[in-house]
Parts: C-alpha cells; structure tokens; sequence
C-alpha cells in the first residue's frame, strides 16, 4: 500500500492529506496519473461519499493545474457544457466528480451527454481489507485512542465495506469508550456495534463446545 500527500497547507490535520492508494482506488489514482494521454481534457471520478474522491480531486488540482468540479451531476448541464468545452480550449484538464459515472446521470442535453460519453472515467470501489485497515488506523489514531491491531481485525472482518461505516464504527466506539470509561477492547466493540455482552459470548461459546 502506498500512499500519495498534498502539501500540508491544505489540511489543518497533515493526516487529512494523506491518500492511500490499494487496489480498490488504485484505477482512479491511475487514470489520473495519466492524465496527458487523455483523449479529451476532460475525466470524470465517481465514487461513495467519503472515499477520498474530494482529496484525491485536490491533489490532481495541485499535481497537474487541473480544474476541479466537485459533485458535478447536481450543476446546471449548462454550466459542465461550458466548462468541458473551455477545457479543450485551453488544453488544460478538467475533473469532474461524481456518485457515479455517465450514463448513470440524468443528463437532458445531447450535446453534454455526447461530451461525457467521451470522456475517460474512472470509479473508486468499495474499501478492500487494506485500505478498511488502513482507514481504521489513522482514524482511531486522529482521536488519540489506542487500538490494537487485534481489534481492529475485529472490526474489519465484520464491519460494512464502506468509507463512511468506518466513520460511524470509529465514533460509536469513540463515544462508548469515553461513556464507559473504558478502554477500546474487542469486548467493547462487541457489545457496542452487536448488543452481546461477555457473558452472553461466553454462554455462546459454552453452548458451541457442547454441541459441536
């Protein structure tokens, strides 16, 4: 897994300008990479909310003097119109991100839409098991709280595969540990995100050994 970094005067925390790249993202960070070689000066990047795609768009702004359209598909058709043709103007790239790729978008204008169609794409998937351990890490590391590498398997063989259940994972534990005074366990964890407390864990355990 590796990783690419904006200047750190984009980022109040030098950890939000970090992105980590896994085989999950690695085709969006690629097409972007290759950015000369498109056959328009235009791309789209889609993803979930919380995938990085708004940071990954900024260090693409910064890399290659790109300008950058955050949520495209909610703009006037008239506005991307202008902008994609004032890109190929200028020779200069233009990234527009998005839920998802055309022709998913409700586009009304021929012409727009023949001008998305024709533009190269790309889609960062949902979190693979490196980068949910990754996004695990930093994000109990950014509260100060120590997780050991043991929960956080825990939590990544059974946590939903997506940017934003990290989040809500990591503030469900980060509110009970502080509620309870306690520190982040396994045990914590379980009784927080599946109501089963040790006792009931252990009766399961004990019915499991009896009846093989």
């Amino acid at each position: 897994m590796t990783q690419i970094a904006l200047p750190l005067a984009w980022a109040a925390d030098a950890r939000d300008a970090e992105f980590l790249v896994t085989p999950s993202n690695s085709a969006a960070v690629a097409m972007l990479d290759r950015w000369a070689t498109w056959p328009v000066r235009t791309a789209i990047l889609a993803g979930p909310a919380r995938s990085g795609r708004s940071l990954l768009g900024r260090i693409f702004a910064t890399r290659a003097q790109a300008t950058v359209i955050d949520d495209a598909a909610t703009l006037p058709e008239a506005t991307l119109f202008h902008a994609w043709n004032a890109a190929q103007e200028r020779a200069a790239p233009l990234l527009l991100i998005a839920d998802e790729v055309p022709p998913a978008w409700a586009v009304t204008l021929p012409d727009l839409r023949s001008r998305l169609m024709a533009s190269p794409s790309a889609r960062i998937g949902p979190p693979d098991d490196a980068l949910m351990t990754a996004l695990f890490e930093h994000g109990f590391a950014r509260r100060g709280l120590d997780a050991r590498p043991e929960l956080i398997a825990w939590l990544v063989a059974r946590a939903e595969r997506s940017h934003a259940a990290v989040i809500a994972t990591i503030d469900r534990l980060d509110q009970a540990a502080l509620a309870g005074r306690r520190r982040l366990s396994i045990p914590l964890a379980r009784e927080t995100l599946t109501g089963e407390t040790p006792d009931d864990h252990a009766t399961l355990i004990d019915q499991r050994e009896r009846n093989p």
